[in-house]
Parts: C-alpha cells; structure tokens; sequence
C-alpha cells in the first residue's frame, strides 16, 4: 500500500464506506483532532510515564483510533466501528477514582505544567477538549452515539487526573494559579 495515492489532492478525501467529502467538511474536523490527540499522547508517553501511566495513556491511544474509526464511519453500525461502549467510559472513571484518591484534593485552579510529560498531557487535555468540541457540532448535522461524546468528555477529565500523577510521582508540586491582579 503507497503512503501517497493523490486522491486528496483536489481537497477531498474518502470516509470509510468510500463516500466522498472535502477535507474542511467536520466530520474530517473532528476525527482529524482526535488524530491529533493521539499525537499528542504519543509525545506524553515519549517523555516518560510511569508504567501505571503508561498503560494507561496506551490503552486511550487505541480507544481514540476506535473512536476515530466510527467518526470517520457515515454508517459505523455497517462499517463494525461501533467498537466502544458505556463500560470503557465506566473504566474511565474508575480509574479516575482510583487515581483522584492518591493525590492531594485541589482547593485551588492549577497551571498546565510540572514536567515534561505532564505538561504533554495537559496540552493533550485541552486538544481534547477542541475535539469534543468539534463532535458537538459534528453531532448537530448528524448522528454521533452519546457514548462518543460521554468518552470525549471524560477522556479530558482523565488526561487532567493522570497529569496531576505524573506530577505527583515526580514530586513536582501541581502550579497553582495566582491572579495577576
């Protein structure tokens, strides 16, 4: 298979199924930043996670080509891309749970940083973020199943507790937030 086929190359591309649509249509929007995301934890994980970490920014990383399979999919009931359910966003959350209780309660708003790969995974939050975004609107126009949007959303929640870890296995102090007035 040839990395370049030129068929993008008037500004369109293929979805699953082959049908047709240009490359600014938001269904390309909102599976490309889902692309991005994954990107991103790639760099996250580069940096140097522990292995609970790790394992679990690795598993997201294929959760999100399973979510970006469907919303690439104008049928995923056909195309066999409904791959995720309510329990990975149930598992989401109890790793959340079981995270949230090792770290010391947040009275106050924090900044992005801490070390490399938390703030790799604070970047990553906020890509996140803009992808779900962009699946609300994408779910406007068209059907999107609520379990992508409940996966989005807790998956920036997630992305915010493990980078509070990494911080914390580091033993670098979460910044918090001062005005600057």
């Amino acid at each position: 298979m040839k990395i370049y086929t030129r068929g993008g190359d008037q500004g369109a591309t293929s979805l699953l199924g082959n049908e047709r649509v240009q490359k600014s249509d938001q269904r390309i929007a909102a599976y490309g930043t889902i692309d991005e995301l994954n990107a991103v934890l790639g760099v996250a994980r580069a940096e140097g996670l522990s292995p609970k970490c790790d394992e679990i920014i690795l598993r997201l990383q294929n959760q999100l080509l399973d979510l970006g399979a469907e919303l690439a999919s104008p049928d995923p009931e056909a195309a066999k891309t409904r791959i995720l359910q309510a329990e990975d966003v149930d598992q989401q959350e109890e790793i959340i749970d079981e995270l949230e209780q090792k770290l010391t309660p947040l009275t106050y708003f924090i900044l992005p940083g801490g070390t490399k790969a938390a703030a790799a995974l604070h970047l990553a939050r906020c890509v996140c973020r803009r992808a779900e975004r962009e699946i609300v609107d994408l779910a406007q126009q068209t059907s999107v199943r609520e379990v992508v949007l409940q996966m989005v959303n807790r998956t920036s929640d997630l992305l915010f507790v493990v980078a509070r870890t990494a911080n914390a296995e580091a033993d670098t102090p979460d910044m918090p937030w001062t005005k600057s007035r």
